[in-house]
């Protein structure tokens, strides 16, 4: 399913129908739906939607998404929404109210714990802060990461399933980062740079170095092996995130293939820089293709800076300090931390007394349940036991050109089975 692209923060609710649609046939459909009136936060709660006495045609949905709208059966139409089409290629319904708009890589633990994730049961309804600390993880031969996804307290923002945080690292005099081939499935990887670059191999034959503030995105699909290395001679400073995205069950096999945008659109306003790096920030659409209903964005603020950021209620969010030191909605925030900030805002507060660096995460929560082990994201254990045994063989994922070392030994499976857990711990 897509989403139905609209301004920032001004949609009441989104309906998802089955594939096939017509985009231009509201009015011949027959089934009803109630229309929700958006109710703005006050100082002591949240912002919510209630349903009115309004009813509109519509077709018999598949189920409803947004803030718990009641399920539709069937007729009569003071206002109609409309029904476009989005990027995904699917056609969404959008309901107008208030204004009428509607709207990497690797995980190299050696000993990784299999995690049972997604769904919506465990998302906050409105805002939180929730301030993530970072567990210190070797990436490679001489780089550390700060791993903030998954964390002790939670394991997915939207789609966001893994999100690590690198640098400022001096590696003049070091290899860098040195990444052996390893295999993926049932995701997309996001490099990410601010300084340093990266360059990128994999098993369908791309060979890409990735700079700073350009996309390198992979989407494994079925399956894929990549290596990520410091190329030689290469800059003198290392610094950014690596990123996953968890592929819905639809999308989880499509063909595996990478992408390099070296331009991305950006938003501006005083003191802030926004490059849209995933999904739609503020009417700015990302090329990088995506699956699921999300957003990321890189965020620089001048020093001085206070303003708000527009998000969109039914996204849950969380925010990165890539450098310098900022204020998110009141809580402090450093480098390698991350802020999670749950669901129902329309702004997002910052400041920022000199410069700094935020990466802006979200999506609509990740409703399937799925299995996260080492560099697979799956949805049963035995899956992913079936992964590991082809990566072993040699088997599956392909080959991974041009690299100078062998590829990477799979970690042996814990002997315990999967235990069933949610979207926090």
């Amino acid at each position: 399913m897509g989403y139905g692209p609209g301004r920032l923060g001004r949609r009441l609710s989104v309906v998802r129908v089955p594939d096939g649609c017509a985009v231009d046939g509201v009015q011949a459909l027959d089934v009803e739906i109630r229309m929700m009136t958006w109710v703005p936060p006050q100082k002591s709660s949240v912002g919510s939607f209630r349903p009115t006495d309004d009813v509109c045609h519509g077709m018999d949905f598949e189920r409803l998404g947004g803030h718990g709208l009641p399920h539709v059966t069937a007729m009569t139409a003071p206002r109609l929404p409309r029904l476009r089409k989005t990027r995904a290629g699917a056609p969404v319904i959008s309901m107008n109210a208030r204004r009428g708009y509607v709207v990497t890589m690797s995980n190299l633990d050696l000993h990784p714990a299999p995690s049972l994730c997604g769904g919506r049961a465990d998302t906050p309804g409105g805002p939180v802060r929730e301030l993530l600390e970072p567990k210190r993880v070797p990436l490679g031969e001489s780089t550390y990461v700060r791993r903030l996804l998954p964390n002790l307290g939670r394991r997915m923002v939207g789609g966001w399933a893994f999100v690590d945080h690198y640098g400022r690292d001096d590696i003049a005099d070091e290899p860098g980062m040195q990444v052996p081939p390893h295999p993926h499935m049932g995701l997309q990887t996001v490099s990410w740079l601010h300084e340093g670059e990266v360059l990128h191999r994999d098993s369908v034959g791309s060979l890409q170095t990735v700079r700073p503030r350009e996309l390198g995105l992979m989407t494994s699909g079925r399956g894929i092996a990549h290596s990520e290395e410091s190329p030689r001679p290469h800059p003198r400073y290392l610094h950014g995130a690596q990123l996953w995205v968890a592929l819905p069950d639809a999308h989880r096999h499509v063909e595996p293939h990478f992408e390099h945008h070296p331009v991305l659109p950006t938003v501006t306003a005083p003191g802030v820089t926004a490059t849209v790096v995933l999904g739609e920030f503020d009417g700015a659409l990302s090329p990088g293709t995506t699956y699921s209903p999300l957003v990321g964005a890189d965020i620089a603020l001048a020093g001085g800076t206070r303003t708000s950021l527009p998000v969109e209620p039914d996204f849950e969010y969380a925010v990165l300090a890539m450098s310098g030191e900022a204020e998110v909605d009141g809580v402090r925030v450093l480098p390698g931390s991350m802020l999670y900030l749950g669901c129902g805002r329309t702004e997002l507060p910052v400041h920022a007394e000199s410069d700094a660096g935020l990466m802006l995460l979200g999506g609509e929560p990740f409703e399937e349940k799925i299995v996260m082990w080492w560099n697979f994201i799956g949805r049963t254990g035995e899956e992913i036991a079936r992964a590991r045994e082809s990566w072993t063989a040699g088997e599956r994922f392909g080959d991974v050109h041009g690299y100078e070392g062998d590829r990477l030994r799979a970690p042996e499976l814990p002997p315990v089975p999967l235990k069933p857990r949610g979207r926090i711990r």
